[in-house]
């Protein structure tokens, strides 16, 4: 057998895209919001953990509807996932994916299941066994992440996210103390419930604080998706059609009129130093979608508005 090369071409690219958050976060809605940029002038597919609660979005967005219910195994989710890939929908939203961690029949549950199974009630043998009854939970966990990898359709995948919080040393006062708990998956306490090194498996993957709702707050984001996922506003359509766009392996579609005007609009501001750093984020974002008209308009609205500050100085 031989083993061929070919020149790489990027397209019909699936991401797959991570959003986490607690109550108020917004990350539903930027997930539907970020699903119908995708889609387009299509429907997507919502998978619905949360007690039909999708439903609530239904006059807001075109989508169709499946309902995932207990046990939520990660096989479950696989074949729900791979069935609304197969119905050749553009985006798929799970919501929420951590049902698969955490809830009935999860892998958690998984693991005590085969805890229960390999040591019952002897305590002594639970000890001892209990990595080894992590492997066959573990092992279905992979190879359902596996076959996400492998999907064509876009994948939004949403979690649920706890505040957890940890005891440290204060270095000034020695003393132990109760604070935020620190991880790389995890921003102020806020963690993603899910599996650890998830988040890292997807293309891209965010946090999401009721704070500030539907402002994303990186956790995995690689250079050639940061055009995409602005950290400076929320998610939006936008990010959605620059996705899709992106991934048919096309340069990232040009600014659309609507969005110009607001990046014009964050030039008013009343001080150089304010202009000068306002300035360089919209034309950072105009010229990595090579578009010159936004370019231009950027530049001649920065001229003005630095003639009228120099002016008033």
């Amino acid at each position: 057998m031989s083993f061929q090369f070919k020149p790489a071409i990027r397209e019909q690219v699936g991401l797959l895209i991570g959003l986490a958050g607690g109550t108020g976060s917004g990350k539903t809605y930027s997930a539907m919001r970020i699903a119908a940029g995708i889609s387009g002038n299509k429907p997507f597919a919502v998978i619905d953990t949360e007690a039909r609660r999708a439903l609530h979005y239904a006059d807001m967005f075109r989508f169709d509807h499946g309902e995932l219910d207990a046990p939520f195994t990660p096989q479950a989710y696989a074949e729900a996932i791979l069935a609304a890939d197969a119905a050749k929908y553009p985006c798929i939203v799970v919501d929420s994916m951590t049902h698969e961690w955490a809830g009935e029949g999860g892998v958690l549950e998984m693991q005590e299941a085969e805890l229960e199974r390999m040591a019952g009630n002897d305590w002594e043998k639970r000890e001892r066994v209990k990595m080894a009854s992590w492997i066959k939970p573990k092992m279905a966990h992979k190879k359902m992440v596996q076959r996400l990898l492998q999907m064509r359709a876009h994948l939004i995948l949403c979690f649920r996210a706890e505040e957890k919080i940890d005891m440290v040393r204060d270095e000034k006062t020695k003393k132990m103390v109760i604070g935020p708990k620190v991880s790389l998956i995890g921003i102020d306490g806020w963690m993603p419930v899910c599996e650890k090194s998830l988040p890292f498996e997807l293309t891209t993957s965010f946090l999401l604080l009721a704070s500030d709702p539907g402002m994303p707050k990186k956790i995995k984001l690689q250079e050639q998706h940061r055009v995409m996922f602005p950290l400076d506003k929320p998610l939006t359509e936008e990010s959605g059609k620059l996705v899709a766009a992106w991934a048919d392996g096309g340069a990232p579609t040009a600014i659309g009129a609507d969005e110009l005007d607001t990046m014009c609009a964050t030039l008013d501001v009343k001080s150089i130093p304010a202009l000068e750093s306002a300035f360089g984020t919209a034309y950072k974002r105009a010229k990595a979608v090579k578009d010159d008209k936004a370019m231009k308009k950027l530049k001649t609205t920065y001229d003005a508005r630095r003639e009228a500050l120099s002016t008033t100085i």
